[in-house]
């Protein structure tokens, strides 16, 4: 797994900044103020500080964005970082000054002179979140120098609350890396190997292969994987850390290790890009680990399907007719709409054995999503307002797009199937919708359920405010703030 960007906290030490190779990091505020160690680099660099605070252009500088001064005179330095950060900063303002920060450093060991933040444990979150770079398969990559040393007033405290934070880094990138992950590598195997390895965080991990599938009667899953040579699996992974008779919440993410679209197949033009449509299992595994790395004080459930969508002899063909666990039957139309079949089963299971406080269900589920709402927002559906407010709460205290869509009767009568109980796609419009109303009819009344189509969000072609282009690790901090707010005990 990529690692994170080593962080240390150490007291302030103005005289550590002249002598410092790499980079050295100071904060103004946006009135102009120089903070003691901005002071102290304005007069080691002979007022170059100063200079640019009052220039025109350090009118045009936000909150959160850094300027480089490259080689400055005076230092040992090749780059001064100059950081605007107000006073009064909020998280997202010191979050986004560290990403900054993470995005400048191209490697080089950074000293931040953090004096005067108050939030300098969301500042190093900013820097290991954006700092990410999958290079597994580069032949070419290079390690970067130590990593970053911030220097603040209370080195233990900042230490200390960085800890969960970091835990919640490590989660995203450990979804970044297997929504990155290329097909060959990532197959249905690797990825339930990776998963099971997570035992070593106190994680309880088992693996049902297809014969224990069959047995249990997830024949839609299994309809799905049964075109492809890497055999299908469900994972289950479980985090006690609550009460010992607490229902947990459960996690359940669509996992297609890659996508051609089966009999129904895609277009070859970006078609490359399905390797990242197992993200939703990928952002449940993330989840998973950030809960056991912080040692979250809940009870969790996190199921992912795996599978591979292949034509071949064997495929699935449209018009074929799957009985799911529940019983159901589902007329296959488009053997492209395979998420909602893998999640159906799955999402029935996860209610049967484990009886959940709340169900939330992730997948790079429709293209129709990206029509309505870009890349800038998830798609939540519910059947519980309470359930789902908390999640946008949630999700809105970490910055993570998230917009409510419909669910109604209309929608639900377009799946009507002449020979089954319903088809697979509700046709064009409203096609997230439809997919929607499909699981809904997987969620038992008495289970609060939210589904999340992340389509737009779990892999993006430019960079974020936390993340590089590629893989963002979306949804890792936001259900990790809903556990946090609320499922956790005292």
């Amino acid at each position: 797994m990529t690692d994170l960007t080593p962080v240390t906290f150490t007291a302030t030490d103005l005289d550590a900044i002249a002598g410092h190779e790499g980079r050295v990091a100071v904060i103004v505020t946006p009135e102009g103020k120089l903070e003691q160690s901005a002071r102290r680099a304005n007069r080691l660099t002979k007022g170059a500080v100063q200079r640019f605070v009052d220039s025109a252009a350090f009118e045009k500088v936000k909150p959160g964005q850094v300027t480089t001064f490259a080689w400055p005179v005076g230092m040992a330095v090749e780059a001064l970082d100059v950081i605007c950060l107000p006073r009064n900063h909020s998280v997202e303002e010191a979050r986004k000054a560290g990403a900054a920060l993470g995005k400048a450093r191209g490697g080089k060991a950074v000293l931040l002179a953090a004096d005067g933040a108050r939030r300098v444990a969301e500042i190093a979150f900013g820097v290991a979140m954006r700092d990410y770079e999958f290079s597994a398969h580069k032949t070419d990559a290079t390690d970067s120098d130590t990593g970053v040393t911030i220097m603040c007033s209370k080195p233990e405290e900042a230490e200390a609350a960085a800890a969960p934070l970091m835990a919640i880094a490590e989660g995203a990138f450990m979804t970044r890396d297997l929504t990155n992950e290329p097909a060959n590598v990532l197959t249905t195997t690797e990825f339930a190997d990776r998963l099971v390895a997570m035992t070593e965080l106190g994680l309880e991990v088992e693996v049902l292969d297809e014969a224990e599938l069959e047995k249990l009667g997830m024949r839609t899953l299994l309809s799905v994987g049964q075109g492809s040579d890497s055999p299908s699996k469900v994972v289950v992974m479980q985090w006690k850390g609550g009460e010992k008779d607490a229902a947990p919440l459960a996690l359940v993410g669509k996992g297609v290790v890659f996508d051609t679209g089966g009999i129904s197949l895609k277009p070859a033009a970006g078609m490359e890009d399905m390797t990242m449509d197992m993200g939703g299992a990928g952002v449940v595994a993330g989840t998973m680990r950030a809960l056991a790395k912080r040692k979250a004080k809940a009870n969790v459930v996190g199921l992912v399907g795996l599978v591979e969508n292949m034509p071949s002899g064997n495929a699935t063909r449209p018009g074929d007719v799957v009985t799911s666990m529940k019983g159901d039957t589902v007329e296959i139309i488009n053997t492209d709409a395979e998420g909602r079949l893998v999640l159906c089963d799955v999402m029935w299971y996860a209610q049967d054995r484990f009886e959940p406080a709340g169900m939330v269900d992730l997948a790079t589920l429709t293209g129709a999503i990206i029509i309505g709402l870009g890349h800038e927002n998830a798609g939540v559906f519910s059947n519980n307002d309470d359930f789902c407010n908390a999640f946008l709460k949630a999700a809105a205290k970490e910055n993570e797009g998230a917009w409510r869509m419909p669910l109604g009767q209309a929608y639900d009568d377009l799946l009507k199937s002449r020979i089954a109980d319903m088809k697979n796609i509700g046709g064009r419009p409203a096609g997230s919708v439809t997919a929607a109303q499909f699981l809904q009819r997987f969620v038992k009344p008495e289970t609060p359920w939210i589904h999340l189509d992340i389509a737009g969000v779990a892999s993006v072609k430019s960079a974020t405010a936390l993340a590089p282009a590629g893989a963002t690790g979306w949804g890792v901090m936001a259900l990790n703030r809903l556990v946090a707010d609320g499922y956790e005990t005292e």
